[in-house]
């Protein structure tokens, strides 16, 4: 082994990474340049991946934690071949491919979004379930490596409790990780902030630890020798490393291992920037060109691992000639198409909760789509995702043929799961929850939104009917939380989200089927505890009239000449019926009534349609059970909402929906009012 190739692979990122944050003015240099050398060992002798088919869905993966260390992925993947050298000199500017935080681009190498730390660890965890999953279903030729890179920072994000938790728990032996300890953060000496011993935090959860000098590269290749050879835990590479490896003063003495050099370039502190790059074996007048004997050592390197991919493929190959059964259903789920579903074929008994509706849906899904992962924070049997679960089983250590992740009090950590398994492709996660605890999940909700992921977000319990339990239970401002994500775009230019509140059992089975079918963003179902009155059908089918929800909003009553049009979502449109009833009985009124399950979607539609289901120059009143914000938009400068402007209080849920004004007979006095 050419040591000397070496060291100059692992300098050359480190320059690489420095002149990129130099030219930029802007960046994080020190983090990159102590974890130059593991990921030169990493790429160059264990990573498996086809550099001529960079979505091949059988390669390794690399998840990255510390977003702020993005220069030392591009380094690294500029001497692979995946970025030019205009790429990297254009670091952080804008209508470059090399943004400040790496951006989910497979056909470079960079599998996930990450920024916020702790989410991209955790993402990785979920692409290790996602490729358990898919193993106990297709064989142990399955056996592609997560890797993932965590900071001090991450480590110390809240999140990397729950996701080390579960890693172990599941005995996730496909997933490692290393953790680049340098003791050294943004503002501070990791000692002034912490004094945990990590190695034991990890041992405790059922991780196999392994603690390196993370500049000897013996060391490194040794520990993933031993990573990749662990057949029970998840491993933890702690890596002890220098920040700013490699920086020098003006006058050559080391300047290495201090605060400053972490998050600005270096020739903003007490490190030479000309200087060091010579040290580094790099030409200060030309810092973007790769070392000519590293470019010759990288290109044998490609061809390496373009050879041993090929090996692989054929091995895949073989078993598909063998296994066409199941070769055929692989393809199905890594195609992303689902099977022929019907959801009208589901019943519902009459008044239910939308929750108990979601539960049949599930449980029919459950027996009809083989590839998706259903996953609820300790709450099963009361979001209802229990419907899934009785008709499979939880993923358990060495057994992932069940569907289903019992993630524990772990929100934000089992959507950021959820995030990763999506990114690994052939699985669909859902994930559920109270929906006052969607507050947990808000970062990974973010990030589904950013990296256009079709997670499908499970939340129940959706209003202040919670009742007895009390305000810190009963959601009043999360919709219109989340309806924001619907108003905010993605970079297609698409709805980042979209949020569904059916307003009966036949809503809820079409709103599952709007989630199942919106592959290009995640979407969120907003269901109640409470049973509800369902929806009167004009025709002959309900279910045919729900179907309407697909275009966002529709008349679930409509009446020629209406004098008014009552708008809401959920459990309020039956109430808005029953006050209907009394406003034609007594006043004699015509009234049209509309549910809006998403504004986002109906937004979609052309304009004729919007106003043939709101009418333009017809009083508009909106029923909501949160902030009036939910409806103010569609029912227009002149309309009025009647909604909630305070927290709920602990109380049964029918007595709550009477001191609230929640009832057909004071949402009829509301409309009254409103008339006058």
């Amino acid at each position: 082994m050419n040591k000397e190739i070496n060291l100059q692979s692992a300098d050359n990122i480190r320059a690489l990474a420095v002149a990129m944050v130099e030219k930029a003015n802007s960046g994080h240099p020190g983090g990159p340049m102590g974890g130059a050398d593991f990921m030169h060992i990493l790429y160059s002798e264990f990573f498996n991946y086809d550099p001529s088919d960079m979505t091949w869905p059988f390669r390794d993966r690399f998840f990255m934690d510390a977003g702020h260390l993005s220069t030392l992925m591009y380094a690294q993947y500029y001497l692979l071949g995946n970025y030019a050298k205009d790429d990297v000199a254009n670091f952080r500017q804008w209508g470059s491919i090399t943004p400040g935080h790496p951006e989910v681009d497979v056909v470079r190498g960079i599998e996930n979004t990450s920024g916020p730390l702790g989410q991209g660890h955790t993402m990785g965890i979920g692409a290790a379930i996602a490729s358990k999953f898919l193993q106990a279903r297709f064989g142990d030729w399955m056996n592609h490596k997560i890797y993932g890179f965590i900071s001090d920072g991450g480590v110390q994000e809240e999140i990397s409790q729950g996701a080390g938790r579960i890693a172990g728990h599941l005995g996730l032996n496909n997933f490692i990780m290393f953790y680049d300890s340098n003791d050294v953060q943004l503002s501070t000496m990791t000692d002034e902030v912490t004094t945990e011993d990590t190695e034991m935090k990890y041992k405790a959860w059922g991780w196999k630890v392994i603690t390196i000098d993370g500049h000897d590269h013996d060391a490194i290749r040794k520990a993933l020798v031993e990573a990749n050879a662990e057949t029970e835990k998840p491993t933890l590479i702690i890596g002890k490393t220098i920040m700013g490896k490699g920086c020098v003063t003006a006058d050559g003495s080391m300047f290495e291992g201090h605060c400053e050099l972490h998050g600005q370039p270096i020739g903003h502190t007490g490190a030479d920037y000309e200087k060091t790059l010579v040290n580094l074996g790099v030409d200060p007048s030309d810092p973007f060109e790769i070392k000519p004997d590293v470019k010759a050592f990288y290109a044998d390197i490609l061809e390496k691992k373009k050879a041993d991919a090929k090996v692989k493929k054929n091995e895949i190959d073989a078993w598909k000639k063998e296994n066409k059964e199941l070769a055929d259903k692989l393809d199905h789920f890594l195609s992303g198409e689902l099977p022929a579903l019907d959801f009208e074929s589901v019943v519902h008994k009459d008044g239910l909760a939308t929750r108990a509706a979601s539960s049949n849906v599930l449980a029919y899904l459950a027996e009809n789509v083989e590839n998706m992962i259903v996953s609820s924070a300790d709450l099963s049997n009361s979001d209802k995702t229990d419907g899934f679960l009785k008709k499979s089983k939880a993923l358990k250590r060495g057994d992932f043929s069940g569907a289903f992740l019992q993630a524990g009090v772990a929100e934000l950590t089992m959507a950021s799961i959820a995030n990763g398994i999506a990114l690994h492709g052939g699985v669909i996660p859902v994930v559920a929850t109270f929906f006052v605890f969607s507050d947990y999940m808000k970062p990974a909700i973010r990030l589904s939104c950013i990296q256009e992921l079709p997670v499908k977000f499970v939340w129940t319990h959706d209003a202040f009917r919670v009742g007895e339990d009390g305000p810190t239970h009963q959601p009043i401002e999360q919709e219109a939380q989340i309806r924001l994500l619907e108003k905010l775009k993605n970079h297609s230019g698409d709805p980042s989200f979209v949020a569904l509140r059916p307003a009966d059992s036949q809503e809820t089975s079409v709103a599952w089927k709007m989630a199942m079918e919106n592959t290009k963003t995640p979407t969120g179902l907003i269901l109640s505890r409470q049973g509800i009155k369902d929806v009167p059908a004009n025709s002959g089918s309900r279910y045919a009239e729900a179907l309407n929800a697909e275009k966002g909003g529709y008349l679930v009553k409509e009446t020629s000449g209406a004098d008014v049009v009552l708008v809401a979502n959920g459990s309020e449109v039956s109430t808005l019926i029953e006050a209907a009833g009394l406003l034609e009985e007594r006043k004699n009124l015509k009234v049209s009534i509309a549910s809006i399950p998403s504004e986002g979607v109906f937004r979609l539609q052309p304009k004729d349609y919007q106003t043939s289901v709101i009418p333009e120059g017809v009083p508009v009143f909106g029923l909501t059970a949160g902030l009036p914000v939910n409806l103010e938009a569609l029912v227009g400068p002149n309309g009025k909402v009647f909604g909630l402007d305070h927290f709920g209080y602990s109380a049964p849920a029918k007595v709550l929906d009477d001191k609230f004004g929640f009832t057909g007979e004071k949402v009829y006095n509301e409309v009254l009012d409103f008339l006058k």
